[in-house]
């Protein structure tokens, strides 16, 4: 008899439903049939049901946080069962070790997480059994029975399994050395608080404040712009005054006497320049392609869309998720066609066919053997279902990846850009820019609801003359970088800080060499947010104080390197291959941390953080959390630190709605000013409060005719 081990209790649960079956508590029972004469049993991880033992399990003096018990390096990594998780665990055990088990079926996601969950639980169980994989990409029916019929031996995945466990304790031992380093350093200069620090979350968190300061760094300028509206022969369009290639004027006196000359002039079509752009269609999705994408559609978080990516694939309706190729394999090609002809019956899609392609099986750009790593590209899955009859974000997602397939089945879009060159009174040279849509192609199917923003420019003809119309002087402002969403943020840790605008995503490097993988991005992104490093307001992410004063102390070191993490990243995925020793990256992996913990060393001794408000770190220490901070003035009750701000505690009883936000305008109101507030009606005053291009500094009163908190200048 077999035994089936799955990740997770839905995908055991899809493995089972093409046989006879029946359920028990934490397991399937299949019974005998044609794949299985003997029948088996299906059982399941709830994701990790191990994880590395905490620090003080190798030594105990391993459990007090100090600089002298650094590195910490336990001479052997050992797993412990996951607390939360020992029932399921046992139960897991209990199965591999009956006596009519005597083949283990490996049917963890098709990837390195999914080699590493399972393999774990074998080996903690002290279970040596023949051992089979189950690898495949979708979760259709056929899917799952061509599998069981095709499995592998166990020895073609085991380096992954290798790089999983390699990358596992990378990172414990890079993030256990270096955020105590870090926290113990830094709670000698008065910032207490955890500061933790990780192989991957670090650089990404480098380049999220990086972006930071260039913003805050940023002085903007005004300048002006010379419009002008031309008429040649009943045609009108307009131009924008140009010198050397610049339209921006630095001095209003010049642009009005710039715009004073060209008014009520002749003018002449200098020149016309036209130039013809094909946009072939975008690459089908890998998990980062469509994590920026649905970011930019629909503002989902890189985790939201990943979770509801899971769900299609437990569904059996799109292939495996975290898929790093954006191509396929000649046998998904040659599914196309069934798979088109049942979304071409669904009423959204009935105006894309017959499609322009009918084919696309010997297109190189979709269909690469050499390209398709461990999975192909995220594609929909035989098993097509309208996608209106899904929950509204599952809607959303799917028919992304349908538009995604059609597009590569049209043609490429053609647009035709137009220079024109203006010269009014033969002296001063406009530029007017525009385009034309000359085939739609694949648009059609992915822009369909986007509006068009480019300027539509008459059939002017060079030579032409006619008079300035009309003249405007229109000012504007340098404007800073603008900070990341993130979605942009998935697409900067893939290219390891090469920021790529690209929409189609064409350029994003094709192997894995950035910060992280396709299964952990997401995941990075959501602990920098819960560890309080980043906020995410308006789709946009911000870097908070602590992000700050953690990168100012690493500065340009090696741990704050997107180039470094990008090259542990390679030679983990040469791991993966089998064409690297974990044994020698481990030990390199050791230098770097005593590296890191002597370079904090070093360096703390000249860590200024000037122009960081350090104290709102503190303010949303532990230690404060829940006290009280004085008498609240609406209720008479206690106003209690809530973290990220000042509330009454009485917002229940009584419905008391008093708040005081520990951010305002940019400053932090600290515990000492809002107990001055509650007990005297007024705060000391605080400097540096910033409102658009103002910066002032006041204090904060209670105004107990309208009660409410006021500024007092």
């Amino acid at each position: 008899m077999k035994l089936i081990i799955a990740e997770k209790p839905d995908q055991g649960a899809t493995l089972a439903k093409p046989f006879p079956h029946k359920k028990g508590k934490g397991y399937i029972e299949i019974l005998p049939n044609h794949y299985f004469p003997k029948g088996a049993y299906v059982t399941w991880a709830v994701g990790h049901l191990l994880q590395l033992q905490a620090p003080e399990k190798y030594d105990a003096s391993w459990k007090k946080w100090t600089l002298t018990n650094l590195p910490l390096i336990p001479d052997r990594f050992q797993y412990e069962v996951t607390r939360s998780k020992y029932k399921q665990f046992q139960l897991v055990k209990s199965l591999l070790k009956k006596t009519e088990v005597t083949e283990i079926i490996h049917a963890g996601d098709a990837g390195r997480e999914g080699e590493l969950i399972v393999r774990n639980i074998i080996h903690f169980a002290k279970v040596k059994l023949p051992m089979k994989r189950l690898w495949i990409s979708s979760l259709t029916t056929k899917a799952i029975t061509e599998g069981f019929q095709k499995l592998l031996d166990e020895s073609e995945t085991k380096s992954l399994y290798y790089e999983a466990y390699a990358r596992a304790c990378a990172d414990w031992v890079v993030g256990m050395n270096a955020s105590r380093s870090y926290t113990l350093l830094l709670k000698e200069k008065g910032i207490a608080d955890v500061f933790s620090a990780g192989r991957v979350q670090t650089p990404t968190l480098a380049l999220i404040v990086k972006r930071e300061k260039e913003i805050e760094q940023f002085t903007s300028e005004p300048f002006w712009e010379v419009i002008a509206k031309f008429h040649m022969d009943q045609k009108k369009y307009e131009g924008k005054w140009h010198l050397k290639g610049d339209s921006r004027i630095k001095e209003k006196g010049l642009g009005e006497k710039i715009a004073a000359f060209c008014q009520g002039k002749r003018a002449k079509v200098a020149s016309i320049e036209k130039e013809r752009k094909e946009y072939q269609p975008p690459l089908l999705f890998n998990l980062s392609s469509l994590q920026a994408t649905a970011n930019k559609a629909f503002t989902f978080s890189p985790k939201k869309t990943l979770d509801i990516l899971q769900k299609l694939y437990q569904k059996g309706l799109v292939s495996y998720p975290r898929s790093d190729s954006n191509y396929v394999t000649k046998g998904e090609a040659e599914m196309f066609p069934e798979i088109l002809a049942k979304v071409a019956e669904i009423g959204n899609y009935k105006e894309f066919f017959p499609l322009p392609q009918p084919s696309i099986l010997h297109n190189k750009r979709y269909v690469n053997e050499k390209k398709v790593t461990d999975h192909y590209a995220i594609i929909p899955t035989e098993q097509v279902k309208d996608p209106s009859k899904l929950s509204a974000d599952e809607e959303k997602l799917y028919d992304l990846i349908i538009r995604r397939l059609l597009a590569a089945h049209h043609e490429k879009a053609i647009f035709d850009y137009t220079t024109i060159s203006t010269l009014v009174d033969s002296r001063a040279e406009f530029i007017s820019k525009g385009k034309q849509q000359i085939q739609e192609g694949w648009r059609k199917v992915i822009f369909h609801k986007e509006k068009d923003k480019d300027t539509i420019l008459p059939p002017i003809e060079k030579g032409e003359e006619g008079d300035v119309q009309k003249v405007t002087l229109k000012e504007g402002k340098t404007q800073p970088p603008k900070r990341y969403t993130e979605g942009q943020l998935i697409t900067l840790m893939k290219t390891a800080g090469k920021h790529i605008e690209n929409d189609e995503l064409e350029k994003v490097l094709m192997k894995t060499e950035g910060l992280g993988t396709e299964a952990t991005r997401a995941g990075i992104i959501t602990m920098l947010k819960d560890r309080k490093y980043v906020e995410i307001k308006r789709n946009q992410v911000f870097a908070t104080n602590k992000a700050k004063v953690l990168i100012e102390a690493i500065g340009d070191k090696i741990l704050a390197s997107p180039e470094m993490t990008a090259k542990w990243e390679q030679r983990l995925l040469e791991i993966g291959e089998g064409k690297a020793s974990p044994g020698a990256f481990m030990e390199q992996v050791k230098k770097l941390t005593i590296k890191i913990i002597q370079d904090a060393k070093e360096d703390a001794t000249k860590w200024k953080f000037d122009g960081i408000d350090t104290h709102s770190i503190q303010a949303v220490n532990k230690f404060s959390l829940g006290k009280s901070v004085g008498i609240c003035p609406l209720c008479g009750g206690k106003v209690l630190d809530k973290g990220t701000f000042y509330g009454c505690s009485e917002y229940k009883s009584k419905q008391c709605r008093f708040t005081l936000s520990k951010k305002i305008l940019g400053k932090t109101v600290s515990q000492t000013n809002a107990k001055k507030l509650l007990k005297e009606g007024k705060t000391n005053v605080i400097k540096g409060l910033k409102k658009g291009e103002k910066t002032f500094d006041a204090s904060l009163k209670w105004n107990k005719e309208e009660k409410k908190i006021q500024f007092d200048f």
